[in-house]
């Protein structure tokens, strides 16, 4: 069975309270894939998931925790904590260290298949891919797919 990181936008859109196209649509992706496709998948997250989670001052927070309660959660070392290091000296992730580079470095250092996420800036992003492969082949680590929920439905 595949594995996949779940990333912080995951239970933020599935709980999404906008009612624009874009933001409806992203949501009932995520639900779908969610509902009928989470199944065919063995799915992990971090503690960096549900601190962030945590920490914010937005709608639904407890459904959001609640969505995440029964997901194992990865191991954050100090091995990953140098990885982040390399991301953000190299400019490939913003400066924030408990953000987008903690999630790549725990998925790529657990060899997740697949990082899901809605962050198309940072993560899911065609134009970054080839900068992540290459920073992560010098670290000899390996590198998970990223992905939106929209991408694994019907896998």
């Amino acid at each position: 069975m595949k594995t996949v990181y779940i990333e912080t936008t995951i239970p933020s859109f599935y709980h999404e309270t906008r009612e624009e196209p874009m933001f409806a649509a992203m949501r009932q992706w995520t639900r779908d894939w969610w509902a009928d496709d989470k199944i065919n998948y063995q799915s992990f997250t971090s503690d960096a998931v549900i601190n962030e989670i945590e920490s914010g001052n937005h709608p639904e927070k407890p459904q959001k925790l609640a969505l995440m309660e029964n997901i194992e959660l990865l191991a954050i070392n100090w091995e990953i904590e140098e990885i982040v290091e390399v991301y953000i000296s190299n400019y490939l992730m913003p400066k924030d260290e408990l953000g987008d580079a903690l999630h790549l470095a725990i998925a790529s250092y657990h060899k997740m298949d697949f990082l899901l996420t809605w962050n198309c800036k940072h993560l899911a992003n065609a134009n970054k891919r080839d900068h992540i492969r290459r920073i992560n082949e010098r670290l000899k680590i390996f590198t998970p797919e990223l992905v939106t929920p929209y991408e694994l439905i019907g896998e």
